[in-house]
């Protein structure tokens, strides 16, 4: 039975014509396995997965698999993507009993869905000590039918311990110096100074431990963290990580070196970085930095703007490679026989030189991954040029990764804040226009008339589960950029909406802590509650930085309140574990520095106020915001009550709406924005 076929998920589509008798997630199917008696085979993936695509050829197409499946089990295909909260309860589970995670994520369960046997992928035989699939399933079966009592026993445990763990939170005071000063020197210690980043392989893009290390920067003037942020996204840029043809980064590395990359591209990564590399630019003035920021946000609107507006969700890694063969990184990788073919022989011989293409290959069957291993200026930039436009044209004719193009709403969130920035601070009106589109998709689609966000879409059809704190949060996050680059208060009454949920549904009142669900979500066996940063921001972490946002342009003191909260648990885990919570560090430096609030006053239309509008934008004080209008406006609260001065259009800066003398100087509010707080 063809259950899949009208869901929204491109990874559940993906499966909809498996022989495999799949159910969605639901309460009709935890049913029909009380009424069959039969336990749960959960297994969790994601589209652009490659393990999950290679389990799923094995095994859920293979018909033998497949009618063994739906004789015994009860079978639930979830996309983690869409269902986080699922996701993150059972991977717990897995961690906890294995020591390890990851995806496909396969996961035995009663039909009370109480876990009992954990792995990930398995194969289809007995491989490297590891059983093979059926095997597995035959092994539960038995158990199933042979030792119930066991089984239950063993699940009720196994759920017992994951409600009871509680994570400590600390005194659930503000981080203050010392503990960001001690993150700082964790993070110093666990440097690859040769390489760039943090830690061995695989290597994934730092990029909210840079947005830390960047505003800790731009608070104290250490030089140490500035050397860090600078050297490790240098090395990523030139590097096979990032697209040195069309923009835009991979998952990760798999080497230390950011040579291999893992090809998937995810657009949660891609807004993060194209947002960390505009900052450092803002910074440093890099021209590296400006340029993989624009072309990042380049990527981003050509590659996975979807035709309603919004940003799909990834592209896969693997791809036809002329053969029939889908192999991963076949649409990115060249030989030197590939670029004659393209550039003749002159231009082929300075394009394995400037891009490091061997005849021994960095990557598989003699086939390198492009990078930048000579300085800028070797090589004639118009050559360079041209050579990088015509093997992007020949590319564009080789199979395409598959594209995931459901919108998530979290980082769709992100990447409106990306873009927006970003086309602000190069003169790109282009860019933030994509994101009011992205922006206003969210709006009118995944919005209710309560304001409540719903997780997907795909193809202008909303998803039907709802939204968890990180999309309420980056969202938010989204919007309230783009009220400082705009000037237009809707944005911010919007944000305003979905922190009042935030503070309504997903806080714990007596404690501050945050949960990742809503007070009146689905209930699983443990409500799920992660203040540390993964690929993106925790919803945590992304809560505390939008609440402090918006009572920095508001002056809404609960959400001050909530935000300072929230902080706490980075006071406890900061020391300890810096990689983990950069995000959660980043807006402690922001809540540190103030965070500072300018209010530009004067017509849109004069020259002194666009001077004074791109100087706040350029500001780097850790978490500045800003409000641009008309004298006396009553669209934002920051304008409130700030005059032109002499006639003339001003800026005034202030923490708390205490400000300091209005300034009708760029340069006096550049040095105002730029210097350590005093």
């Amino acid at each position: 039975m063809n259950r899949l076929a009208h869901e929204t998920s491109p990874y559940l589509l993906q499966h909809a014509d498996n022989p495999v008798d799949w159910w969605p997630w639901s309460a009709e199917a935890f049913d029909e396995a009380r009424r069959s008696n039969r336990p749960v085979l959960l297994s969790v993936g994601y589209s652009s997965c490659h393990w999950c695509h290679v389990m799923a050829h094995e095994s859920f197409e293979d018909d033998a698999t497949a009618a063994y499946l739906n004789d015994h089990f009860v079978s639930i295909k979830v996309d983690r993507e869409e269902r986080p909260d699922v996701d993150a309860v059972y991977m717990e589970a897995v961690q906890a009993a294995t020591g390890q995670g990851g995806w496909p994520m396969t996961v035995f369960l009663t039909p009370d869905a109480e876990p009992f046997y954990f792995g990930t992928y398995f194969p289809p035989e007995p491989r490297h000590g590891m059983a093979s699939f059926r095997q597995v399933l035959e092994g539960v079966a038995a158990a199933w039918t042979d030792r119930r009592d066991e089984v239950s026993e063993v699940a009720g445990k196994i759920t017992r311990d994951l409600a009871e763990r509680e994570m400590s939170f600390g005194d659930s005071q503000v981080p203050g110096e010392e503990e960001l000063a001690a993150a700082l020197l964790g993070l110093t210690r666990d440097y690859d100074a040769a390489r760039g980043g943090f830690g061995g392989a695989p290597k994934f893009p730092p990029s909210m431990v840079i947005e830390f290390l960047l505003r800790h920067h731009a608070r104290t003037g250490s030089e140490g963290a500035l050397q860090m942020a600078v050297d490790t996204c240098e090395r990523m840029a030139r590097g096979g990580l990032y697209d040195q043809l069309g923009g835009g980064f991979a998952r990760y590395s798999v080497d230390r070196e950011w040579v291999i990359p893992h090809f998937e591209k995810m657009l949660y990564d891609n807004a993060l970085l194209c947002r960390v590399y505009a900052h450092l630019w803002r910074s440093t003035g890099s021209e590296l930095a400006r340029r993989v920021a624009l072309e990042t946000a380049d990527f981003l609107v050509r590659e996975l703007r979807t035709d309603e507006g919004g940003f799909a969700s990834a592209l896969d890694a693997d791809s036809e490679d002329g053969t029939g063969r889908h192999v991963e990184g076949a649409y990115y990788v060249w030989t030197p026989a590939q670029l004659r073919e393209v550039l003749g022989d002159a231009d082929a011989e300075l394009a394995a030189q400037h891009f490091g293409v061997t005849e021994e290959g960095t990557f598989e069957e003699g086939a390198s991954v492009l990078q930048l291993p000579q300085q800028e200026g070797v090589f004639d930039a118009e050559k360079v040029a041209s050579v990088r436009e015509r093997l992007l044209a020949a590319r564009a004719g080789r199979p395409a990764p598959g594209r995931d193009d459901k919108v998530v709403a979290a980082w769709n969130g992100l990447a409106v804040a990306a873009l927006a920035e970003t086309g602000a601070y190069f003169d790109r009106p282009d860019l933030v226009e994509a994101a009011i589109g992205a922006a206003d998709l969210l709006v009118r689609l995944h919005m209710d008339d309560r304001a409540r966000l719903a997780r997907t879409s795909k193809d202008g059809r909303v998803g039907a589960h709802a939204g968890v704190l990180e999309d309420y949060a980056d969202v938010a996050e989204g919007f309230l950029a783009l009220t400082s680059v705009t000037g237009e208060g809707v944005w911010l009454e919007f944000a305003g909406f979905l922190l009042d949920h935030v503070l309504a549904q997903f806080t714990d009142d007596e404690s501050g802590a945050l949960y990742d669900t809503a007070a009146d979500a689905e209930r699983l066996i443990r409500r799920p509650q992660d203040p540390t940063d993964n690929a993106t921001p925790s919803g945590w972490s992304a809560a505390a930085g939008a609440l402090l946002s918006y009572a920095a342009q508001t002056g809404a003191e609960p959400h001050r309140t909530a935000a300072e909260r929230a902080l706490g648990v980075v006071k406890a885990l900061g020391p300890r574990a810096p990689r983990f919570i950069g995000w959660g560090l980043a807006v402690a430096e922001a809540l540190l520095d103030g965070p500072r609030e300018v209010a530009v006053v004067g017509e849109g239309s004069d020259p002194a106020t666009t001077a004074l509008r791109r100087t706040a934008l350029l500001g780097t004080a850790p978490g500045v915001v800003l409000a641009v209008g008309a004298p006396e406006s009553d669209e934002l609260p920051l304008l409130s009550g700030r005059p032109l001065v002499d006639g003339k259009p001003a800026a005034y800066v202030c923490r708390n709406f205490a400000c300091d003398a209005p300034t009708t100087d760029p340069d006096r509010l550049r040095t105002a924005l730029n210097g350590r707080k005093t």
